[in-house]
């Protein structure tokens, strides 16, 4: 005779959260396979037409130095960039596996001011000759559980992100001295910092035909504390066409939504960037 199932306490909400894709598991090694399952292997190779906005705040604990940038108004960024993405499914066993993913994006501008801005401490007058960069790069492993049955899969991850901003500008400023006085100097700033936070993903995937299925996937990254703090959130809906056996053609269209914060003695700053675009991908399954 069946025991009835205990329903979870909020006081255990945390241990919920673990024990979730072990009952995902458990249902669906119970359930009829979904065509829909991921490849046994799968590794996808395209590019990310990334639209760009991004603003950067910064200032000092007593509030007399503050500020935002728009990277892409006031220090001349492209908005749109063409940049490369991977992307690796491995089915390990009959419905859990490993999930990667890895994208850098890279820009840099060299751009006379129209108007001012305060960056680092140091204050850049307009008509000020600039040179800017900013690199961003991000990461993922997780491991996924899945469960379904007919034409449709539905996935659960944990695992962790990755994340790295470097950033550089360069260009003729001045440093207020007090009492109407300013220095000008010409200064260089740089910032390379990196960090790992845990991640929660979730995934469907649908099966048309034998030819056509698509998917969408959701994720969340989070890390509170640190030297660099803030959260990463995710969006895909695609679709794959299979023509063949070991190869198939994918499109699909993402949004990003990074909130970073530097939490440095002479200051803070912030980040905050939203990327969105279609990717286009060549998928080699087995």
């Amino acid at each position: 005779m069946p025991y009835p199932a205990k329903r979870p306490s909020w006081s255990a909400l945390g241990a919920g959260v673990v024990l979730i894709p072990l009952a995902l598991a458990s249902t669906a090694a119970l359930a009829q396979d979904s065509t829909a399952l991921p490849d046994r292997a799968s590794i996808r190779l395209g590019g990310y037409y990334a639209n760009m906005d991004t603003d950067v705040s910064m200032g000092d604990p007593s509030g007399t130095l503050s500020g935002t940038i728009n990277l892409e108004d006031d220090l001349g960024f492209k908005k749109d960039k063409t940049v490369p993405r991977v992307r690796a499914d491995f089915l390990i066993g009959e419905h859990q596996g490993l999930a990667l993913d890895y994208y850098s994006i890279d820009r840099s501008s060299h751009q006379v001011l129209a108007r001012d801005i305060s960056y680092d401490g140091v204050n850049y007058s307009a008509n000020a000759d600039v040179r800017a960069k900013l690199d961003f790069d991000f990461g993922s492993v997780a491991w996924r559980w899945w469960f379904g049955q007919g034409d449709d899969a539905y996935g659960v991850g944990l695992g962790a992100g990755w994340y790295r901003v470097k950033t550089a500008l360069a260009g003729d400023g001045s440093y207020d001295l007090g009492a109407g006085g300013e220095e000008t100097v010409s200064v260089v700033a740089n910032s390379n910092d990196s960090a790992w936070a845990p991640m929660l993903q979730l995934g469907w995937r649908h099966t048309f035909n034998d030819h056509w299925r698509a998917y969408l996937d959701a994720s969340g990254v989070r890390k509170n504390g640190g030297r660099i703090s803030g959260h990463i959130y995710n969006a895909a809906l695609g679709v794959e066409w299979l023509p063949w056996q070991n190869l198939g053609l994918g499109l699909e269209y993402g949004y990003s939504q990074i909130k970073l914060h530097w939490n440095r003695s002479a200051y803070d700053a912030d980040l905050d960037m939203t990327l969105s675009g279609p990717s286009a991908f060549v998928n080699l399954r087995w």
